[in-house]
């Protein structure tokens, strides 16, 4: 593990303990794949709907699809009430976390996911690659699909900068995703969207999709 991402890692506990300290609930998502880019990224979401996105990329050469932008991103967000009742039920129901979730079956590689709670109730967590537990395996790729959201506006945002051709494949794919699931919460990035909408250099057919999912956010049936 890099020194930069123990030291990212670091910050990030600071403030869940400061969270804990002041009755906040906490829900995270630690994510580490060393074929994928990012490798590493941390999920945060508070009681609140407030939470925060940590990604710290490998060193290795992206591929094709993810070559547009191989920087560290930290990121404010805020979830919609419905997606973060759902994930504070289920770490309730399964314990706080505090049971061995991993399968142990011979799965392909997906990536180690550690999942952890914090909050005046207790603290638990557990890793696993695959989990035979419905409720765990479906929390997890749920946070995985935020955690997919995010990265499309962070690509779009560097399109929109610097090849704008580029982002009718992009918002494709993500409004796609939006409607199978693969990319939830396409509220966490509003601001982006909106900046696209409002952007007259942007394709037609881009804006258009972008509007589409404003109004799938506002409604609450962003990806959820």
């Amino acid at each position: 593990m890099s020194l930069g991402w123990r030291v990212g890692l670091a910050a990030v506990c600071v403030v869940l303990f400061a969270r804990s300290v002041c009755g906040q609930a906490t829900v995270t998502l630690e994510f580490t794949n060393e074929n994928l880019q990012p490798s590493h990224w941390v999920l945060t979401i508070h009681s609140d709907g407030s939470g925060q996105y940590d990604s710290f990329p490998s060193e290795a050469v992206g591929t094709e699809s993810n070559r547009v932008r191989e920087v560290a991103v930290h990121r404010p967000l805020h979830l919609s009430q419905r997606f973060v009742e759902r994930v504070f039920a289920t770490a309730r129901q399964r314990r706080l976390f505090n049971f061995q979730c991993e399968s142990r079956l011979k799965v392909a590689f997906q990536g180690e996911k550690r999942l952890s709670y914090s909050g005046p109730d207790g603290s638990g967590s557990c890793e696993y690659n695959y989990s035979k537990d419905s409720q765990i395996q479906a929390l997890g790729e749920s946070l995985i699909a935020v955690e997919s959201t995010i990265e499309f506006g962070e690509r779009l945002e560097v399109l929109e900068q610097h090849d704008r051709l580029g982002m009718d494949r992009e918002m494709s794919a993500l409004y796609e995703g939006s409607q199978n699931g693969s990319a939830l919460e396409v509220g966490v990035i509003q601001e982006t969207l909106e900046r696209i909408v409002s952007d007259e250099q942007v394709l037609e057919r881009v804006r258009r999709k972008a509007r589409l999912l404003l109004v799938e956010a506002h409604s609450g049936t962003g990806g959820n």
